[in-house]
């Protein structure tokens, strides 16, 4: 599995321009508001989600967007039941832990498990900031450096209006 430094680099060699900010650890969307300041730019949250087949999403939104399970199951065809999938799944696939759930993560998902979804809002702010695998650290970066991330991660995301 990639720590930080190893996705900061994986960034940099790809062309991929982004910005690190170092801060003390926060765990939830609330810490995190308290926490960075004049930070600019849209502030996000993952949510790490399961069906009862196995499929996993990673879903990216907005930090204040609220999630209809229900709804979204429907929408990304999920089959009998969408719910969070386990710290220790979230370690094993992406492996970070809970608090540090980011779109970073599918770095670490070489088996392509994970279909990751984006919310469409989200794409028209600029920059977008998510932890690099670790929740001590917000990293910054264009709608477009992310679409290109993901793209060369092989994780093509699906986009929803949230």
């Amino acid at each position: 599995m990639m720590g930080p430094e190893e996705l900061l680099e994986f960034l940099a060699r790809h062309g991929i321009t982004t910005r690190t900010y170092e801060h003390a650890p926060v765990f939830t969307v609330e810490q995190s508001r308290r926490l960075r300041g004049e930070l600019p730019g849209g502030h996000c949250k993952c949510l790490f989600l399961k069906d009862k087949n196995a499929a996993l999403w990673l879903v990216v939104t907005l930090e204040h967007q609220k999630i209809d399970l229900k709804n979204l199951r429907r929408e990304l065809g999920a089959r009998k039941g969408l719910s969070f999938a386990s710290a220790e799944l979230l370690l094993e696939i992406l492996g970070v832990e809970p608090g540090a759930v980011t779109p970073f993560a599918v770095i670490n998902d070489r088996a392509s498990r994970v279909k990751v979804v984006l919310d469409r809002g989200m794409l028209e702010l600029d920059p977008l900031n998510y932890h690099p695998l670790t929740n001590d650290r917000t990293t910054a970066i264009s709608p477009a450096d992310l679409r290109r991330f993901l793209t060369a991660c092989d994780h093509e995301p699906t986009l929803v209006d949230f």
